[in-house]
């Protein structure tokens, strides 16, 4: 795809809007929101925040979702974020969560640099610390757990012994992105390897928005309970002790009900 570089370069912004409650973005992404000329936008933003889009602004929705073959492609989205830039535009890269945690904005960055396009990134509250908050679970606490990791349990096939050994070992509080789907195994893998029965898991279903929905189970009972249940994307799961301090903490109710706060790329924009 060519591009006429003689054409004065506008500016990109990469920013994340955090994990679906719309007053989680953060003041200095809300001002680009109103601002910019462009905006190309990821399926997990709030669909009431881009209500606030002013009419007048072009927005470009850029949906990912697993073993979804309707997803836009990685290319695609480098080549939107060049050609607006190269029309001196100011782009902003919305995405859900934050813009660094498990995003491919090092793909982004590579191509802004390669273009020479100036930009801007803006951090934003992560699905992890959203979603913990919001569930009642500090991700490390006194006694319970005194770091945490953020992992992903998407390819389990790379994932060795050695590995599954040292998770089910650690007092670490594990937050899984991208795990729902191979939930089981990962849960039952970590049993084989002799995980504590003390520890908890909680699975944490469309995290801040209205459709919040919590299980929460020690980990040797968690598949019995949640058994034939189909997690809503996205799911975060969180292993760990500190998972249990949702039973006494839990201050946003849980909505069970079949909506989906993100609508899905099939279902369209």
């Amino acid at each position: 795809m060519g591009y006429n570089l003689t054409i004065k370069t506008g500016k990109v912004i990469l920013a994340g809007a955090g994990p679906g409650d719309p007053e989680l973005i953060t003041l200095k992404a809300l001002r680009y929101l109103l601002r910019a000329d462009v905006i190309i936008v990821d399926r997990l933003v709030s669909p009431e925040l881009l209500r606030e889009i002013p009419t007048s602004v072009e927005v470009i929705y850029v949906g990912k979702q697993g073993g979804n073959a309707e997803s836009t492609s990685q290319e695609t989205i480098n080549q939107l974020l060049v050609k607006f830039a190269l029309e001196n535009k100011l782009v902003l890269r919305l995405k859900g969560g934050d813009v660094a945690f498990f995003s491919n904005v090092l793909d982004e960055l590579e191509t802004l640099v390669a273009h020479s396009i100036p930009y801007e990134i803006i951090p934003g509250i992560t699905s992890a610390s959203g979603a913990s908050a919001y569930a009642g679970i500090p991700l490390t606490a006194s006694g319970y757990a005194s770091s945490v990791r953020f992992l992903a349990y998407n390819n389990p096939e790379i994932i060795h012994a050695e590995l599954m050994r040292e998770w089910a070992n650690t007092n670490d509080t594990l937050v899984f992105y991208m795990s729902s789907f191979r939930l089981n195994s990962l849960l039952t893998r970590l049993i084989d390897y002799s995980i504590d029965a003390d520890k908890w898991v909680a699975a944490i279903e469309q995290a801040t928005t209205p459709q919040q929905n919590v299980r929460a189970f020690p980990i040797h009972s968690f598949l019995k309970n949640t058994k034939n249940e189909k997690f809503a994307l996205p799911t975060l799961i969180i292993i760990g002790k500190v998972a249990q301090l949702h039973t006494r903490f839990q201050w946003n109710n849980n909505v069970v009900d079949e909506v989906n706060y993100f609508r899905s790329i099939s279902a369209g924009y």
